[in-house]
């Protein structure tokens, strides 16, 4: 297998995999190579490889079993998809994005955005984020997903910065985590000490935009979405098969 590009990496990987799969390097029932020794070999880093993975999985071609290793449940050539359009292409386009380029991204603009909130946030915007703030706790204080009042949160900073292009960019970013490939990848590295963490980290962003500290709301985003995408990289726990 060759070393592969970084653009949109982790297709570029699937398909290598599904390749090698359609070749007979794997067979449907064979185990794949564990996750250390795969990325080592195609020349690619683990995350990347992770976001392959996970990709094949939601198509169903590999399985995951627990304490043994990941398994070829099938073997397909990739399926071409009817091209949609008007907004369903804008949200199928978003489905598409990986994770990593997606966090990265973030990493990007709603640092700016933060910023930008730290000066220009009114009442009514910064009781918006406050509001979805109150929603991550409720929901984490009930073992649930804290999805909206995340996504509530970062669209209120958003809102508050007073750019619409800025805000569409961030609204296409969440609309993302609705694919599958994010979803997917929630259920494996999401859980209550993730979230409680998040929690915490929104909780110093929205104190700098409440005292209308530019540079602490900047750093503080970063410091979140770095550690976000930290939490997206941690070791794998295999499911239950």
């Amino acid at each position: 297998m060759q070393a592969l590009e970084p653009q949109r990496m982790y297709r570029r990987i699937a398909e290598e995999l599904r390749t090698n799969m359609l070749r007979g390097v794997w067979p449907v029932g064979s185990r794949l190579p564990p996750e250390r020794d795969l990325a080592k070999h195609l020349g690619v880093s683990r995350p990347s490889l992770r976001e392959a993975l996970i990709a094949l999985e939601v198509e169903g071609l590999i399985g995951v079993k627990t304490g043994s290793g990941i398994y070829v449940r099938a073997i397909a050539p990739r399926q071409q998809s009817q091209e949609p359009n008007g907004a369903d292409q804008s949200r199928a386009i978003a489905h598409s994005w990986g994770p990593l380029e997606v966090m990265y991204a973030r990493s990007v603009v709603e640092v700016e955005i933060a910023a930008l909130a730290a000066k220009n946030a009114r009442r009514a915007e910064v009781a918006a984020m406050h509001k979805g703030l109150d929603l991550m706790r409720q929901a984490s204080a009930q073992g649930e997903f804290p999805r909206e009042g995340d996504e509530a949160f970062h669209l209120a900073i958003a809102k508050a910065c007073g750019n619409d292009v800025l805000i569409y960019m961030v609204q296409q970013a969440w609309a993302a985590r609705d694919g599958q490939l994010f979803e997917r990848l929630s259920d494996y590295f999401e859980h209550p000490d993730s979230w409680a963490k998040a929690i915490e980290e929104h909780e110093v962003i929205l104190r700098a935009i409440e005292v209308q500290d530019p540079k602490s709301a900047r750093r503080a985003m970063q410091t979140h979405l770095r550690n976000a995408t930290k939490r997206y990289s941690a070791s794998w726990k295999l499911p239950a098969a």
